[in-house]
């Protein structure tokens, strides 16, 4: 539960249409998010010294004090360079980089069609309550502009469309679901195009990859310009598009459930904080691991010897089922992931900016020995099974 005053000030930030953010950073010019979803500016944080011409600029110095002072440099591991030849993880086989795109598509266009069946067989049907938990803790409103990452099939939009709605009158925020896979969004505007959301200004689709944002990609032609002959079966779905994501254009970036399929994930953490506003919060929700050993052990045991059989059964692919579930065995652990999300920037939940800032907090207790650092910087579901990560922007 939020503190009275930090409700307040929630809300405030929220509907008083004030923009603090512009008082708050004299010395950065750039559009800054008004309306962060989770929490509002202090009026007076502290500003680096800009005394040197060649120490870092504002922007760059307050991203590099992320995560309790680990310095770091724009590119990092991920930002570029010479990646040929390099290894990666699909599953529990290691492949060249280059290659994991293209498989890591195959099994989310074999199964985009059952992609909730999916779900279901992967968290015993617990991922709804999760989702509705981790736009519930989000709170979207303020007809704020939000980024859905790997949200194909539209099922955390179109939550954060109703929460919006329903919960604070809102029909001004919006939503772009931006996918790297044609086939999961086509799964999302089936969804959409049965809801009061579809051909508005609240929703739109995109065709991009996560690594990548400011850069289109190419639409595949039966994607391009589809063609429905009449009395078709088939319903008419209009053209994806790509286009590139502009830096600092986004109040709230959401991945659900995709980044653990992604090459380089300090990449799209890079990318995360390139588009955001100051102010603008990177959220996450993810498998992850399970904090109680015995809980651990049983629920990998039916991990791999259930699921797999399961997605046999119920969509002709055990393949794609046994790969999702080895996906999530490579997963970083909570706390190594927190720390990933620090290192892109971005100031953790559990950090004194961060709560100066009105970004909720996560309960503490869930690290371990050695993790105290980032004790507090995300939020086990169902004893791990799931976590939620933030970060806010400065």
């Amino acid at each position: 539960m939020l503190s009275p005053s930090i409700k307040l000030r929630l809300g405030r930030s929220i509907s008083s249409r004030v923009v603090p953010s512009l008082q708050s950073f004299p010395h950065t010019q750039r559009y800054y998010s008004d309306r962060p979803p989770t929490g509002s500016f202090a009026t007076t944080p502290t500003h680096p010294s800009s005394s040197s011409s060649s120490s870092p600029s504002s922007h760059e110095t307050h991203r590099m004090g992320a995560g309790e002072g680990r310095a770091r440099s724009v590119g990092g591991a991920g930002a570029g360079g010479d990646r040929v030849g390099r290894t990666t993880h699909f599953g529990f086989k290691d492949i060249r980089e280059e290659e994991k795109e293209t498989l890591v598509g195959s099994v989310f266009s074999s199964v985009a069609s059952s992609y909730d069946v999916m779900n279901d067989a992967m968290s015993l049907g617990i991922h709804r309550l999760w989702k509705d938990h981790f736009v519930s803790k989000l709170d979207p409103r303020g007809g704020i502009n939000i980024l859905d990452v790997a949200g194909g099939t539209g099922d955390i939009a179109l939550r954060m469309l109703d929460h919006a709605r329903l919960k604070h009158y809102d029909r001004e925020t919006k939503v772009t679901i931006l996918d790297i896979n044609p086939n999961m969004l086509s799964q999302g505007q089936k969804r959409m195009k049965q809801t009061m959301y579809w051909n508005t200004p609240q929703l739109s689709f995109q065709l991009g990859n996560a690594e990548m944002l400011g850069t289109p990609i190419e639409v595949p032609p039966q994607f391009s310009s589809p063609s429905i002959a009449p009395n078709s079966k088939k319903p008419y779905l209009p053209p994806l598009e790509s286009k590139p994501i502009e830096s600092e254009s986004v109040d709230l970036y959401t991945i659900a459930f995709g980044i653990r399929n992604c090459t380089h994930i300090d990449k799209v953490l890079e990318e995360a904080y390139r588009v955001l506003k100051p102010g603008g919060v990177f959220a996450c929700l993810e498998f992850g691991k399970v904090s109680v050993p015995l809980l651990a052990e049983l629920y990998k045991q039916y991990s791999f010897n259930l699921i797999p059989t399961l997605g046999q059964l119920l969509a002709g692919d055990r393949d794609s089922y046994q790969y999702l579930i080895e996906s999530i065995e490579r997963f970083p652990t909570q706390p190594e992931f927190a720390r990933m999300i620090s290192r892109a920037g971005f100031h953790l939940p559990n950090s004194q900016v961060a709560r100066d800032l009105g970004l909720p907090s996560f309960p503490k207790g869930s690290a371990t020995r050695g993790d105290e650092d980032v004790d507090g910087a995300w939020e086990d579901l169902t004893l791990g099974i799931a976590s939620i990560w933030t970060g806010i922007k400065l």
